[in-house]
């Protein structure tokens, strides 16, 4: 074996054979706040129950293009009311090449969705704040670690390795 990895071949003069991953583009897929109990719950003195729920999900959209889509779903509750509900699938298109297949899982579900988390969180806070509410800072998530202790609780159970991570951030 030569050093690109092939037996008795090596790239053609300027063939790029280094891993490269770019984003195309990030968008919002999906949108929804609901405030089903306004203006009645801005009576309400107490500090909110949030619960947040997420998944993570990749598909091939093209040759070396994938698409992720990073779902957060927000849930907070006052004196048992309703306060708010966030629903936001926030996507992006990455151009993958020369990624080893072993690796490719593990980008689109630890480190693509690590990369648009903070333009997601951004219109999560914006989403409740313009509701009437203190913003939601979403602490930051390892979505790497969520991914492999998924995957190792996916080996030790016997299932197939997990195609989507999901998760929960934490009931405040």
């Amino acid at each position: 074996m030569d050093a690109a990895g092939t037996q008795g071949t090596t790239p053609g003069n300027g063939e790029d054979t280094a891993p490269m991953a770019n984003v195309v583009t990030q968008y919002v897929k999906d949108y929804s706040f609901e405030n089903p109990n306004s203006p009645a719950i801005y009576q309400t003195q107490s500090a909110p129950a949030v619960d947040v729920q997420f998944n993570i999900a990749a598909s091939q959209v093209g040759d070396e293009v994938h698409e992720v889509v990073l779902r957060i779903e927000v849930k907070a509750d006052m004196d048992g009311k309703t306060a708010f509900l966030v629903d936001l699938s926030y996507a992006g298109v990455f151009a993958l090449r020369n990624i080893p297949a072993e690796h490719l899982q593990p980008f689109l579900l630890g480190e693509a969705p690590r990369l648009l988390f903070p333009f997601a969180r951004r219109i999560l806070a914006d989403a409740v704040r313009d509701g009437g509410f203190p913003p939601l800072m979403l602490e930051p998530i390892d979505f790497s670690g969520l991914y492999y202790q998924q995957q190792m609780q996916a080996a030790q159970s016997g299932d197939a390795l997990p195609g989507e991570v999901d998760g929960t951030v934490g009931n405040a």
